[in-house]
């Protein structure tokens, strides 16, 4: 293994390539395997390759990558990624409207969707996922969730309204079929 450091010119400019090649015998001729492209490297990392290719079995002062290098999950994003596009396709956010409370609203219902559980649940499901990021909140806790909550009482009858304009004014027909719950009678 080796590093192939090349400059040649073409039409009046300079070029560089720097690959990292292996070379082996096929029928008695020497043949060359490019492992990488390493142009794109800084001129240190190319210096550090070409050195550790030179000192291959002699790297062990240098030390474990395993000990200097560590690994940790980070937020997930995915789940909220998809469901806040859905959920101003549906017409929700326009519905809800920008405060920090129908921010706050619109993460109960993703929290619901992603986690069915209680509004400490909510909160407790917030830093695993990049909720204050992607929806522009600032931290919060269940009594935030559980104002928010009280706020959304006040205009219950406007966002309903909301909502069932914007999903049949796209379809331009209403609906035929009613549903009612009558658990509470």
């Amino acid at each position: 293994m080796f590093i192939d450091d090349a400059t040649f010119t073409r039409n009046g400019k300079t070029y560089r390539r720097v690959l990292l090649r292996n070379s082996y015998r096929f029928n008695g001729q020497v043949c060359h395997d490019t492992l990488a492209n390493l142009s794109h490297c800084s001129e240190d990392e190319i210096r550090a390759i070409k050195l550790a290719l030179k000192h291959k079995g002699q790297l062990t002062p240098v030390g474990d990558l395993r000990e200097e290098v560590g690994t940790r999950q980070g937020l997930a994003v995915g789940a909220v990624w998809v469901l806040h596009p859905l959920a101003k396709r549906l017409g929700l956010i326009q519905a809800l409207g920008q405060s920090r409370t129908a921010k706050l609203a619109l993460w109960l219902v993703l929290a619901s969707v992603i986690a069915q559980g209680s509004r400490l649940s909510a909160v407790r499901l917030a830093p695993q996922h990049a909720v204050c990021d992607l929806l522009g909140l600032e931290a919060f806790n269940e009594d935030d969730l559980y104002q928010a909550m009280g706020w959304l009482d006040e205009p219950q009858s406007a966002l309903e309204e909301a909502l069932f304009t914007h999903r049949y004014a796209t379809a331009g027909q209403a609906p035929t079929l009613y549903l009612y719950d009558v658990t509470s009678s």
